[in-house]
């Protein structure tokens, strides 16, 4: 009864860990960062979801709950583990900028829960969770700029301003041309588009209506627009 007081009051900092604790704290971790990788999950909405990011969301939690837990109130042992980690090069990049906000949040989670502030942990899930919830349900801070990339293949010799004036005023709320190059042995020109499409206007639309356009050879739509691609 000691022990389970300790982890739903947010009990002692201090004293040996039992194995007890040390296995409540490891499991409310990895029940907490479950939590956390589906919230990830359910409002996710790019191009570069991939299971391994998610289990190591959750392996991340787990791991710094473990290594706060080694640390405890030792200084010696935390400049031990800030040295070891330092030696550590990650050979992967995030793809997704929000992606880094997750690691955080699994690091914070996994943090509170090997100080023993379990409480915290628990508050801090369900608090940024609901947060992030929230912010994709409403589709919150929704962009303004352009959010997609286009490219069109066409004959040399057309008059690409004038050509698609009309249909690219029913496709797109704004269409800003970023570069010109030649293709096919010069035989051909390609067009490339930042632009944002209008609400109820998808991909096959875009294709569709301008692949069907006198001159077009290719139509390409990508997106997110990674600002290196204009």
């Amino acid at each position: 009864m000691d022990t389970l007081g300790r982890i739903f009051g947010g009990g002692a900092t201090n004293g040996p860990l039992t194995p007890v604790e040390i296995v409540g704290a490891i499991g409310l971790s990895f029940l907490l960062t479950i939590v956390i990788a589906a919230v990830y999950r359910r409002t996710h909405r790019g191009t570069f979801y991939t299971q391994d990011y998610v289990h190591t969301l959750i392996i991340l939690g787990m791991v710094v709950t473990a290594v706060i837990m080694v640390v405890g109130q030792s200084l010696e042992r935390a400049f031990a583990v800030f040295a070891a980690f330092s030696i550590i090069r990650f050979r992967r990049s995030v793809p997704e900028t929000r992606d880094i906000g997750f690691i955080f949040f699994a690091m914070a989670v996994g943090m509170a829960s090997g100080a023993r502030q379990y409480a915290l942990a628990v508050l801090t899930t369900l608090v940024i969770g609901a947060a992030v919830l929230l912010i994709a349900r409403f589709d919150l801070f929704a962009p303004t700029r352009a959010t997609h990339l286009l490219r069109i293949r066409v004959a040399n010799g057309v008059d690409y301003d004038r050509a698609y004036q009309e249909p690219f005023r029913r496709l797109f709320e704004r269409a800003e041309l970023r570069a010109v190059e030649s293709a096919q042995a010069k035989t051909m020109t390609e067009l490339r588009y930042a632009v944002c499409l209008k609400p109820g206007i998808g991909h096959r639309d875009v294709v569709t209506e301008l692949g069907g356009r006198e001159g077009v050879d290719r139509v390409l739509v990508l997106e997110p627009v990674p600002e290196r691609d204009y």
